[in-house]
């Protein structure tokens, strides 16, 4: 069955003209691809422009890939530089505070077996993931990009610097200045003692506490569709 083959075979079916296979390449990736452009762009709309833009970019340059990569690694770089496009070209600079509902607009939430969050937790939970959406707003385009995967999505500084297309020194430098940036910003949400942090090597600001995963709405309808 097609969706029991690997990334790469699919990708490799899709170049020789299978019209299924990108998009079911797609639809195993879609949730990931959605929260990474989402949280890099910090705005819907413009999130589901550059995630569009690069699908399309994916869907015409599939050819390309020589397997250099993971092919998540070839996707997340195609489309976080399509977002980082995105924002570059329309100077994207929100000083207004994310809307409420972004949580609702990308991956469906991890559901933890035999708990239920009360109302008040529901509350203190949603009100942390808007600060630390809002904080990431503010950063430059490209540290926001490297700590989003870095500290939000788990890839390795290695594998960032490939879908960056920067030095691993790089990554690690603008991760840095990221964190530093949002523990100035979060530091009343990081200073809680119930709120846990990734650990960090000693000297460095503690990443920004996990938002959780968007939930099950996802991209906008359409967004998997390419020319």
């Amino acid at each position: 069955m097609a969706s029991e083959l690997s990334d790469a075979d699919l990708l490799s079916a899709h170049v020789t003209g299978d019209p299924d296979a990108f998009g079911l390449l797609f639809a195993r990736h879609r949730d990931r691809l959605w929260a990474v452009a989402l949280r890099t762009c910090g705005h819907p709309e413009v999130a589901a422009d550059g995630l569009q833009e690069g699908v399309a970019a994916a869907f015409r340059r599939a050819d390309s890939f020589r397997g250099e990569a993971a092919v998540t690694t070839w996707l997340h770089r195609i489309v976080v530089n399509a977002c980082l496009d995105r924002l570059r070209a329309e100077k994207v600079r929100r000083a207004e505070p994310l809307p409420d509902d972004l949580d609702e607009a990308g991956r469906a939430p991890r559901a933890t077996v035999g708990t239920e969050l009360d109302p008040a937790e529901q509350e203190l939970v949603a009100e942390r993931r808007r600060q630390v959406l809002d904080a990431l707003a503010t950063l430059p385009a490209a540290q926001r990009a490297a700590v989003v995967l870095v500290d939000m999505e788990g890839y390795s500084v290695a594998e960032v610097a490939q879908i960056l297309e920067c030095a691993e020194g790089t990554v690690k430098s603008r991760c840095s200045r990221g964190r530093a940036r949002l523990a100035v910003l979060l530091a009343p949400l990081l200073g809680d003692d119930d709120v846990t942090t990734p650990t960090r090597p000693s000297g460095n600001p503690p990443a920004p506490p996990d938002v959780g995963p968007m939930t099950s709405r996802g991209p906008p309808a359409g967004t998997a569709t390419v020319d």
